[in-house]
């Protein structure tokens, strides 16, 4: 590898690390917003949004810049592809971060609200996926990729278990109807938070091993 690709790939390895910092952040805050019932915290997370938008599109340009100059190949060449998906992932899981923000915004300070399904936990997993699912790539671990692939179902058992407890829990308060179906939404943002981390693990193993794992799983 020459010196100068070596340097963009290096500067590539940032803006990634970056961005990945503040998706991890918005997601956070946005899950705390709702648990802790902090209105501030899903503005915050609203206004983070562009700045995430913004780094998305410099880490894409970064990417083309290196390919078209460079040519690279093999190792290299993989490496930039497998960030030229997660970017797209991770600027998704910005999205869906501020979407239960957006819900969080409604339900903050609500009165004896009632949350029918594991939120706390579900939260938990899907930002221990993402965690790890970036980890994995710094750290070119692709165990720890396939950790990511096998919560995705345990996340994905409790969205199947939380619409009937949403569904009994407004039939017994249907005076918070309105905040239970916003915190279907939320959880439904979570579940495809969890999607898009197992997409950047599945990256991240074609990226060490050569191996493309979707659809595989089953």
């Amino acid at each position: 590898m020459s010196l100068i690709l070596q340097g963009e790939i290096e500067r590539l390895r940032k803006l990634i690390s970056i961005l990945a910092t503040r998706v991890e952040e918005a997601v956070r805050k946005a899950a705390a917003s709702i648990i802790e019932g902090r209105r501030e915290l899903a503005v915050s997370v609203m206004d983070m949004d562009q700045e995430i938008d913004d780094m998305e599109v410099e880490v894409e340009e970064e990417c083309l810049k290196i390919l078209a100059l460079h040519q690279p190949v093999a190792q290299d060449l993989r490496y930039i592809i497998t960030v030229l998906k997660m970017n797209n992932d991770l600027e998704r899981i910005g999205d869906l971060a501020k979407n239960c923000a957006q819900q969080s915004v409604h339900v903050a300070g609500e009165r004896n609200l009632i949350i029918p399904y594991d939120l706390n936990g579900m939260a938990a997993k899907v930002q221990s996926m993402l965690r790890n699912s970036l980890d994995a790539l710094v750290q070119s671990d692709s165990m720890l990729a396939r950790t990511v692939l096998d919560a995705d179902d345990e996340v994905d058992a409790i969205d199947a278990q939380m619409y009937p407890d949403v569904q009994a829990a407004i039939r017994e308060h249907p005076e918070q109807m309105q905040c239970l179906i916003r915190l279907l939404k939320v959880a439904q943002n979570l579940e495809r938070i969890g999607d898009h981390a197992t997409n950047i693990a599945e990256d991240v193993i074609y990226m060490i091993e050569g191996k493309i794992v979707r659809h595989r799983r089953k």
